[in-house]
């Protein structure tokens, strides 16, 4: 059993690019090898072997003419990233080729994964916990700044996508990322954020980002549990390096 490295001592009482850019040619999955279709893959191997995209362009089923599933998902998929709440009907009735029909499956598919197995009363005990609820943000080709809100047990209040982008200070603002812990009236904060090379070692600008992010926190009267770097096979953990 692993042991706990967010020790009591850490708890706290509780508290208070949008530029048209060229896309390649994406192959629609029926064009793939029979083992690579998500469908496939999906009944060979399970749910958990598939990609979101994968998941996704399962639930749509189908694209539209000029636009297979693959791309349909893909450009659900950006959708789902940028909002930090499952997004309205009418929402994705905005993306070309996501009727109304498709876009309630979704909303209903999201809504009830939410409730019967959202992240949501998670205890956090070893970075490994933080890892199982954010790698599949992993494969990204851009990357995805992400804040937990903990209550003093350390549970998770909710998980949510700060910024979308290349990772620096002037994107990622204290006002910004601690916004909504503060309404989630959260006791403790964990950020994290991908690397898509797959180097997890921190640079210069992710020490000083995380420096600004527990002083602030501080002020606050939060507490930066941890900064965790991860990729599609491992993770760098601050608290754990000793570097928090």
């Amino acid at each position: 059993m692993k042991d706990c490295i967010y020790s009591d001592m850490d708890k706290l009482n509780e508290v208070r690019d949008t530029g048209k850019r060229a896309v390649p040619c994406t192959p629609s999955p029926r064009s793939l090898p029979l083992d690579k279709q998500p469908r496939e893959k999906l009944i060979r191997s399970g749910p958990a072997a598939l990609s979101d995209q994968e998941l996704l362009a399962v639930l749509l089923n189908a694209g539209i003419q000029g636009k297979n599933v693959t791309v349909l998902a893909r450009e659900l998929q950006e959708c789902l990233d940028r909002e930090k709440e499952i997004p309205s009907v009418k929402e994705l009735c905005l993306i070309a080729g996501v009727g109304k029909a498709k876009a309630c499956s979704v909303v209903a598919m999201l809504e009830l994964g939410r409730r019967r197995w959202g992240a949501a009363g998670t205890r956090i005990k070893h970075p490994q916990d933080i890892y199982g609820l954010i790698h599949h943000h992993a494969n990204r080709r851009q990357e995805r700044f992400i804040c937990l809100s903990l209550n003093g047990a350390h549970e998770v209040l909710a998980v949510r996508i700060v910024t979308v982008g290349l990772v620096n200070r002037t994107i990622v603002h204290p006002r910004e990322v601690y916004a909504d812990p503060i309404l989630d009236r959260a006791s403790a904060v964990i950020v994290a954020h991908n690397h898509p090379s797959g180097h997890l070692f921190p640079s210069p600008e992710d020490d000083e980002i995380t420096g600004r992010l527990k002083s602030a926190a501080e002020i606050l009267g939060l507490h930066l549990l941890d900064h965790v770097i991860f990729s599609e096979t491992s993770y760098f953990s601050y608290r754990q390096s000793g570097k928090l």
